[in-house]
């Protein structure tokens, strides 16, 4: 997770996010979970937990943004082109079968992809660029979505000094 926690982005594209108080506010006291039992590794924060403030009022905590990672939706993306990439392929060769399974496969990916994608630029784990290359043309050809995510991982990676010659 990245360090700080004030919704800075890590190097494998993990976003930190604050805690911060939200309407699900409680003043009751929630049961203690036995030594980690139901916690997460990276964080010891059970996702729905509850966190006890000074003044005794129990914030709810996230853990970072789940399973919308950068990484694992810039993947997924990169398994979503290859699907379609397939899916060209067999239906050019005009093989029914293989291209039924593909054309399912490359729809209901596009169709969670783009669900994911929504909820990770709400969350700020992508840019909204990002998003609509994924959401609106992801159907068409999820090649710009691919394209998308190196690109944003590129302006994320810090840049190399240059050598001394």
């Amino acid at each position: 997770m990245a360090a700080g926690g004030r919704g800075d982005i890590a190097q494998d594209g993990a976003l930190a996010v604050a805690v911060s108080p939200t309407p699900e506010v409680s003043t009751s006291p929630r049961a203690e979970l036995p030594s980690g039992a139901g916690r997460t590794p990276s964080t010891g924060v059970t996702p729905s937990a509850g966190v006890t403030s000074g003044a005794g009022v129990t914030q709810s905590v996230s853990a970072g943004a789940g399973p919308l990672t950068f990484t694992r939706l810039k993947w997924t993306s990169f398994f979503h082109s290859v699907v379609y990439l397939s899916l060209i392929v067999c239906a050019v060769a005009r093989l029914a079968g293989p291209t039924l399974v593909l054309g399912w496969t490359h729809g209901i990916l596009w169709i969670v992809m783009s669900l994911a994608c929504i909820a990770a630029v709400r969350r700020r784990v992508i840019p909204l660029r990002v998003g609509v290359a994924v959401a609106v043309l992801g159907g068409l050809g999820p090649f710009v979505g691919s394209y998308e995510f190196v690109r944003e991982q590129r302006r994320r990676t810090p840049a190399a000094p240059a050598p001394d010659h």
